[in-house]
């Protein structure tokens, strides 16, 4: 159904073949120079820009690690990741407490630890920020709707309306804090890059409006994530992203940029792995049926939870795949007791008609959001496993 070589080269086929021949199945095997790579290409794409890795996305050691060799500072979610990154010998001063739900014993942990920059949507967290983190630099994050253009949307959940926005803007400095910028978030597998321009144009019209009417200057956007790993369906290469954002930036704010801050995780680390699944079974529900189940070791809550309502599309490759291979519709399902561990059904996959028992499916570009979702013990199935090739 998919040609392998449009999402891997051949080399680096058979160095994973080789990695991982041994390997127990369900695993994930990382490509840590798969990352480097992807890091060194953001960061020539946005020579302006501070990246700050989102750590939730592969919060892996050896990938926290090489990343903070090559500079990344780092977007954290809670005090265990910081914990994690700390003990790695990463400063607090490249570290940002990018969640803006938190209790106020975490912020205090945070402040401790050494971290002076917070997000916050909020006035209850605002005010808890100037509490246990006085002084602190703060950035508010704005509601960005991505409903229809994302495929993981980031949309209602977090953010603030750019009024409330600035009113939170205003209450920090009140409060003594330092007013730092404005964030937002256009939605994770963004594929419509007009959306940064959108996200722009509203920060623009808040830094403009505190400078006039308050005499607040910001000085930093985070621009969040959103950038895309190479999945099903097309996206534009990187370098376009960038062109275009850069435009918007100048358009808006002309040769002042303010200080850049991207937060990259998928696309980081999406397209570094490969999921590895055995077919447990191969079934129909009747003597008729077109469609072929088939069940796997591998399923949404042991890797593949980005598939709820299909909305991260892998590609999806087999061990019976060859040239002229006769191929037939199937629903890929996972090995729970949960009728809703079902990847794919809508979506039309389609796999050898030769697939049975005992054969493998390669889930590519499965290096975000894989490992770092899975249950802890759902149907008593452990966490799927992480290997990391350098």
């Amino acid at each position: 159904m998919f040609n392998r070589a449009d999402f891997i080269s051949d080399s680096e086929w058979n160095r994973f073949q080789e990695f991982s021949k041994d390997l127990e199945t369900p695993n994930v095997v990382v490509n840590l120079h798969q990352i480097k790579r992807n890091f060194i290409k953001l960061r020539d794409s946005f020579p302006y820009a501070q990246i700050y890795y989102a750590v939730k996305s592969n919060p892996g050691e050896p990938v926290v690690s090489m990343l903070a060799e090559l500079g990344s500072c780092f977007d954290i979610a809670s005090r265990y990741e910081l914990d994690s990154v700390l003990a790695l010998g990463v400063h607090p001063d490249r570290i940002s407490y990018g969640n803006t739900i938190k209790k106020a014993c975490d912020i205090k942990y945070f402040y401790d630890k050494g971290v002076r920059m917070f997000a916050t949507d909020s006035k209850s967290d605002l005010r808890n920020i100037a509490e246990f983190a006085p002084k602190s630099r703060v950035y508010v994050r704005v509601l960005i709707e991505n409903e229809t253009t994302a495929d993981w949307p980031l949309s209602r959940k977090f953010g603030c309306h750019p009024d409330m926005a600035y009113d939170l803007i205003v209450l920090a400095r009140d409060l003594g804090l330092t007013p730092y910028g404005i964030s937002f978030h256009v939605g994770s597998q963004q594929r419509d890059i007009g959306a940064w321009n959108d996200a722009i144009a509203k920060t623009k019209y808040l830094f403009s409006s505190l400078e006039e009417d308050e005499d607040i200057r910001l000085t930093m956007i985070n621009m969040g994530g959103g950038f895309p790993a190479h999945y099903i369906q097309a996206a534009n290469e990187l370098e376009t992203y960038a062109s275009e954002i850069t435009r918007y930036l100048h358009d808006d704010f002309g040769d002042d940029i303010p200080h850049i801050i991207l937060e990259p995780g998928r696309s980081l680390v999406g397209d570094s792995g490969i999921l590895t699944s055995e077919v447990v079974l191969v079934s129909r529900k009747n003597n008729t049926a077109l469609q072929r189940w088939v069940f796997q070791d591998a399923g949404k809550f042991n890797g593949l939870v980005e598939t709820m309502d299909e909305s991260i599309k892998y590609p999806v490759i087999s061990s019976k795949d060859e040239p002229g291979a006769k191929e037939g519709e199937v629903i890929l399902a996972g090995p729970t007791c949960d009728s809703a561990d079902i990847m794919y059904e809508d979506f039309k996959y389609k796999l050898p008609l030769s697939l049975k028992a005992g054969d493998k499916l390669y889930w590519l570009s499965t290096g975000a959001y894989t490992s770092t979702y899975a249950s802890v013990a759902f149907n008593g199935f452990p966490p799927i496993k992480t290997y990391y090739m350098k």
